[in-house]
């Protein structure tokens, strides 16, 4: 899993049609601190979440596991929207 902080949209006028009505989101990675650890990627939102939200995601085969994606060419999925995040 990946933690992330969703800074941007994607618009893609022109996707696979698996992936018509999906919701494209800009999400940059980071460390538990809240510091950016990474280059940003883009993920299919399945939890409804906005711009400056934390949120976890996953990629690869976990992503098209994800509820509704089973058949869809996704590589990246966000599947939760983080709370808190606590550092002992």
């Amino acid at each position: 899993m990946i933690l992330g902080k969703v800074v941007g949209t994607v618009v893609a006028t022109r996707k696979d049609e698996r992936l018509v009505g999906s919701k494209l989101l800009l999400v940059q990675p980071c460390l538990p601190d809240g510091e950016p650890g990474g280059l940003p990627l883009v993920a299919v939102d399945t939890v409804d979440a906005g711009v400056s939200e934390t949120v976890l995601v996953v990629s690869g085969s976990s992503a098209r596991m994800a509820t509704g994606l089973a058949d869809d060419p996704v590589d990246a999925a966000i599947v939760g929207i983080v709370d808190t995040v606590n550092i002992e």
